[in-house]
């Protein structure tokens, strides 16, 4: 299972890190919020390396829809009712500005990556009292905002939020580009960050300035990120024979369906879950949505991101605590990571160079929102005892033998508590139960063949290798 872009875009392999080197500033991560944030930064003449774990835009940047937008949902009246008036529009003008940079991008290296400018749409089904909220809200914050009564999906809406002048692309195109002149090294897990250094291995990069742009930050302290944001899984259909739309789509309500295209496919999103706690049903819902409303479609693609969603749906971007100036981190897009990166790269681009941005308040690290978090809080301190409770008070009845082909799960085998895969061909597949992140019991799930983390997101193949961050290993039986 591999996306449309991963399918159509290969970017060459860089080489390792080989010696001990110094530079103005170090990148902890290739995806898209690390490749901008140097690419800006070289070209404010800054010396700037990036070190990654795996290939350049390897992960979650590859696995995106790739929405260029500054609508994120119905986030406008929310932001403006929690955290005021005047970080709603800082948040708002950043986004904006980051799809005009964009936009400068593909125009002035005339990049080739199917950059379309188009509205995007927040539609109900039954909610339009909450639509006519959110336009009157974004229309104050001088966003491009309307109501929107007739829309091109295959089923009833009662309207949607129309945003003007947003846009899509192909990411993995835009990024072989943008990338082309960075000094990146790959295959090259960080093993320790300080404010000036940073170690992979047995090598080390000295650095005036050091930034972490690794989806989930590496570091659980300073600034315990950890417990400030869990991670939630999305899934998505490539169809060929659906619909052109003329814009892309999202519902409101979280159990609903997004729509984009991309050439001659029609992107249907849907089927999310917070990790580690999915029905293993995501596809199916999926593919029953593409029959009942694209019935004579074929499935070209499919594939799944993960997204880190923070206390008030604010991305993290900033110093990475108090006490770390030369530290900084960009994280948590809350599953809008394109103009999210984009924000991130131009906030830290200013910060490092000692300039004031007009937007980064509302962004910073350091902040905390009562109202806009205590829901999440509260979700969360419930994931994790229900972890802990499993992990220390619950062993498992079920035995290893008593799996079904294609069956995995936490059981006894042999009086010891581990995760056991039983593949198609009725071979076991045994990993620890336990994260090594912070110790939470993992589930299995089905669909992908993959051991996920509830608290935290960490995410494992069914031999254990390590998948998606925040720990540092795999897990080993």
């Amino acid at each position: 299972m591999e996306s449309v872009w991963r399918a159509e875009c290969t970017i060459d392999q860089r080489p390792a890190l080989q010696d001990n080197i110094k530079a103005d500033v170090a990148v902890v991560g290739a995806g898209m919020a690390g490749i901008l944030t140097a690419y800006l930064l070289k070209e404010q003449g800054a010396d700037v390396v990036i070190l990654e774990a795996g290939r350049t835009a390897g992960g979650v940047t590859a696995d995106t829809t790739a929405k260029i937008t500054s609508q994120h949902g119905l986030i406008y009246r929310r932001l403006t009712d929690e955290v005021g008036f005047e970080q709603a529009k800082q948040y708002a003008d950043a986004n904006e500005k980051a799809i005009k940079k964009y936009r400068q991008l593909v125009l002035q290296k005339e990049i080739d990556c199917g950059f379309e400018e188009l509205p995007s749409y927040v539609y109900s089904t039954d909610k339009v009292a909450s639509l006519e909220e959110e336009v009157e809200a974004a229309q104050k914050l001088g966003l491009k905002a309307s109501f929107a009564n007739e829309l091109p999906l295959p089923f009833s809406t009662v309207g949607a939020v129309k945003f003007s002048g947003q846009a899509q692309f192909q990411p993995l195109k835009f990024v072989k580009e943008i990338a082309k002149d960075l000094t990146i090294y790959e295959n090259t897990p960080v093993t320790q960050v300080s404010e000036q250094m940073v170690r992979a291995g047995k090598y080390t990069v000295q650095a005036k300035k050091v930034v972490v742009a690794t989806h989930f930050p590496i570091l659980n302290t300073p600034g315990y990120y950890f417990m400030r944001m869990y991670q939630q899984r999305s899934y998505v259909l490539a169809l060929e024979g659906a619909a052109q739309l003329d814009g892309m789509f999202i519902d409101m309500d979280e159990q609903g369906y997004s729509f984009r295209n991309y050439k001659n496919l029609l992107l249907l999103g849907g089927g999310g879950h917070r990790c580690g706690k999915g029905k293993g049903d995501s596809y199916w819902k999926l593919e029953k949505a593409a029959r009942e409303f694209y019935p004579s479609a074929a499935e070209r693609y499919r594939w799944s991101a993960q997204d880190c969603m923070t206390l008030d749906g604010i991305p993290y971007i900033g110093c990475y605590s108090e006490s770390t100036p030369s530290l900084f981190v960009a994280t948590g897009f809350n599953k809008w990571g394109m103009t999210g990166s984009m924000t991130a790269a131009m906030i830290l681009n200013d910060l490092i160079a000692g300039r004031k941005n007009p937007n980064a308040e509302v962004f910073s690290p350091q902040r905390f929102h009562l109202a806009a978090s205590a829901q999440t809080i509260m979700d969360d301190a419930a994931a994790l005892v229900s972890s802990f409770s499993k992990r220390v008070f619950h062993f498992p009845k079920e035995r290893a033998e008593e799996l079904k082909n294609g069956e995995g799960k936490v059981v006894d085998l042999d009086g010891e508590k581990v995760g056991v895969y039983k593949d198609e061909d009725g071979n076991l597949h045994t990993v620890s139960a336990n994260c090594p992140h912070m110790g939470c019991e993992l589930s299995f799930n089905a669909e992908e063949k993959t051991w996920e983390c509830p608290c935290h997101g960490s995410l494992f193949d069914c031999n254990g290798m390590l998948l998606n961050n925040p720990a540092g290993e795999g897990i080993s039986s």
